[in-house]
């Protein structure tokens, strides 16, 4: 498993919230569902997506996708005024409501997850999903992602987008399974996209990973936590000596060879400790920890708390 499919391993959009938003000029939209992921995609028309906290409003066009990242409310509109009120809030696929939080009249609730002023014409044809992101291993991924991002028409999952912008108009069995995982095709399509872009910002692991030098060794510390890596180690499966390796390793990646092996194994244990029954010993070896102690001392210095208490945390 590759590092970006590992990051996304507990981004789910299992029971995601679509939306279909059909409009004619002046527009304005607010979601509110409070998710960590939001895909947002103008299937016709231009919008902006004003992400609220005084930052700029983002343009959107016609096939562009974009994510936005945090569970603020965010608006999206056809003009970059942010003054213009929203005409209705959504907060899921058959909820949408006034600014006020008062039930919409009936003529803006258009059918099945769709809401809207124009049914039969819309110049402006707006579809969202949410996704739920658990556990420290996928932090890494919304760490290094910005509030707003958009992947334009021309380099984004057109062919995914098309599927999509069909199922959801319909009303099948199994409709909500297969957006779901056309849901999952588009992020991980854009977010691929995004992080080849120039403008982008991708983080220190993913640019080392096309490293000859610092690839190979990240693919093995991904797929190989619990093995005894040492510098010297990783270094010689590099082919290069130690000191190159650990100065090339920090210079691509930001942190020093075990400051990260640390960093990941700690992340897959909190994830094994919310998900699984696993006793605290199990999963510390695991993850490359001789002992419960050894991990429990590591847990307490980076998280704070020791593995069983986070356990009880995350699952209160």
């Amino acid at each position: 498993m590759d590092a970006l499919a590992q990051l996304l391993y507990e981004v789910r959009s299992d029971g995601a919230l679509f939306s279909r938003n059909l409009m004619t000029p002046p527009w304005s939209v607010g979601f509110a569902a409070r998710t960590p992921l939001t895909l947002v995609t103008m299937v016709r028309g231009t919008g902006h997506i004003h992400p609220g906290g005084g930052a700029a409003p983002v343009a959107a066009g016609p096939g562009d996708v974009a994510i936005v990242v945090g569970p603020e409310p965010f608006t999206v509109a056809d003009s970059p005024d942010p003054g213009t009120a929203p005409l209705y809030v959504v907060h899921g696929p058959d909820l949408c409501t006034t600014a006020d939080g008062e039930a919409i009249s009936d003529d803006l609730l258009l059918s099945l997850r769709t809401c809207g002023n124009c049914l039969e014409c819309p110049e402006a044809i707006l579809l969202t999903g949410t996704y739920q992101v658990g556990g420290r291993v996928s932090e890494r991924l919304l760490r290094a992602l910005p509030r707003v991002l958009v992947v334009p028409h021309g380099d984004g999952p057109r062919p995914i987008l098309d599927l999509a912008a069909l199922e959801i108009s319909r009303d099948d069995p199994g409709q909500q399974a297969v957006l779901d995982r056309l849901l999952d095709l588009l992020l991980l399509a854009t977010l691929r996209e995004w992080f080849a872009r120039p403008e982008a910002d991708p983080p220190g692991w993913y640019r080392a990973l096309g490293d000859p030098v610092v690839g190979p060794a990240l693919r093995l510390i991904h797929d190989r936590p619990a093995r005894s890596w040492t510098v010297e180690g990783l270094a010689a499966e590099a082919g290069v000596s130690r000191a190159t390796f650990a100065r090339r390793f920090t210079e691509l990646v930001g942190e020093p060879p075990m400051a990260y092996l640390t960093g990941w194994r700690l992340a897959q244990a909190a994830d094994l400790l919310a998900r699984t029954d696993a006793t605290v010993e199990s999963i510390a070896r695991q993850v490359g920890y001789g002992s419960a102690f050894g991990l429990s001392v590591a847990f307490q210095r980076v998280y704070g708390v020791r593995p069983s208490h986070h356990r009880q945390a995350v699952r209160a």
